[in-house]
């Protein structure tokens, strides 16, 4: 309710003071960095393949949360832990919901730990032991460590007395060329191994930002600096256009939700003819589908597929590769053979690989990472429940 203004001098002044004060909403943003895909992706798609099978298999919390999937992940940002600040770049995924770093403590003979930032409860007055064993299993060996308690802050954000855990021990060799120093989990709460809550999830319940909602922006132009842009507490009309297309989440554990159908422009393809249930997955560059489908589809852009599962098509057919469609919640999404084509240096030369892999797991699963979210804008509704998806401006 307005103040009542008395005074007649200065009229406009005094009614300007009278009104009251905006209020500004409060969201973060985080700029991501993007990778350059190379040869080294190529090996490794075998290790790849096995771990998203690994990590959807039973669909829980307490399963396997296979790193290698992480490998071939363009996109990184930083966040801090600690006061002062102990800064980290990290993967943000929605596959997962569990947030990890290395620790200090890890062993001198660890490799991957030494190039990498390490954190450091010493260096921190705000942070609370918590000392509870912490592992995630993987193909390639094991993470573990222990649980501590700090503040977490994300684009100006912060989430105090988080719970999260100090790595000392990474599986194999794969995290030493690792352009990450750990992940940050965005899904749900009913994911995370142990029962800690999410990062989001605590920024929400302490009012750190007013919607529930966080958003992704991936920017797959290679000229652009900008790898794209998370947005925690809204979404920003500036990186998409149209109307938003809105599906709701069945089943609250990974965002997972049901496709209407799926077409190939000029080809009679059966394929997730009767619906399918997909997984929106930021942490994975692929997209996955049952072995039989993903070779109908590779068969249907001319790819030629290797032995080892890989397949290649002509640089120079791209531009006549066919349309496929995603059917969502009536809503047509359409990518094109640049959007599903991902481009690979190996040996100075540039191949182009199908952004399609097969992938049999939990009775016809598909994931849906960052071939298709780098053509749309992703919108996570953690408070009704839903997923939302825009056309991307790049």
């Amino acid at each position: 309710m307005f103040r009542l203004c008395l005074f007649t001098v200065l009229l406009v002044a005094v009614v300007v003071n009278c009104l009251p004060a905006k209020h500004e909403a409060k969201m973060g943003r985080i700029a991501l960095k993007k990778g350059k895909l190379d040869r080294n992706a190529l090996a490794q798609i075998g290790p790849h393949r096995e771990a998203l099978k690994e990590r959807y298999s039973k669909l829980r919390g307490s399963g396997a949360e296979p790193l290698t999937n992480y490998m071939d992940a363009q996109y990184f940002g930083e966040i801090s832990i600690g006061t002062p600040a102990q800064n980290f770049t990290v993967i943000f995924d929605t596959g997962s919901s569990n947030l990890w770093v290395p620790s200090v403590k890890c062993p001198f003979f660890n490799i991957a730990c030494k190039l990498h930032n390490k954190y450091d409860s010493k260096k921190s007055s705000t942070y609370k032991a918590n000392g509870r064993s912490f592992a995630i299993q993987y193909g390639t060996g094991s993470m573990t460590g222990f649980l501590s308690t700090d503040t977490v802050t994300v684009a100006g954000l912060s989430a105090k007395h988080q719970t999260f855990a100090e790595a000392i021990k990474q599986p194999g060799a794969t995290f030493i060329s690792a352009k990450f120093d750990g992940i940050l989990g965005m899904g749900y709460a009913s994911n995370s191994v142990d029962g800690v809550t999410p990062v989001f999830d605590n920024m929400v319940a302490q009012g750190a930002v007013d919607e529930p909602v966080f958003s992704f922006y991936l920017n797959r132009d290679s000229d652009d600096e900008l790898g794209g842009e998370i947005l925690l507490g809204g979404t920003d009309p500036a990186h998409y256009e149209g109307e938003i297309t809105w599906v709701d989440v069945n089943k609250k554990a990974y965002w997972q939700f049901r496709v209407e159908g799926m077409s190939i422009d000029g080809h009679v393809v059966s394929v997730c003819r009767l619906g399918c249930q997909v997984i929106a997955d930021t942490g994975t560059s692929l997209i996955t589908g049952p072995s039989r489908d993903i070779r109908k589809i590779n068969r249907a852009i001319g790819a030629e597929v290797t032995l080892s599962g890989e397949a290649f098509v002509d640089c120079a057919r791209i531009p006549d590769l066919p349309k496929i469609n995603w059917v969502i919640n009536g809503k047509k999404f359409t990518l094109e053979g640049k959007d599903y084509i991902l481009k690979i240096e190996n040996q100075g030369q540039t191949v182009c690989l199908s952004g399609f892999e097969g992938m049999d797991i939990n009775n016809g699963m598909w994931i849906l990472g960052d071939v298709f979210l780098g053509k749309f804008y992703s919108i996570y509704d953690l408070g009704n429940d839903r997923v939302g998806f825009a056309v991307s401006k790049n």
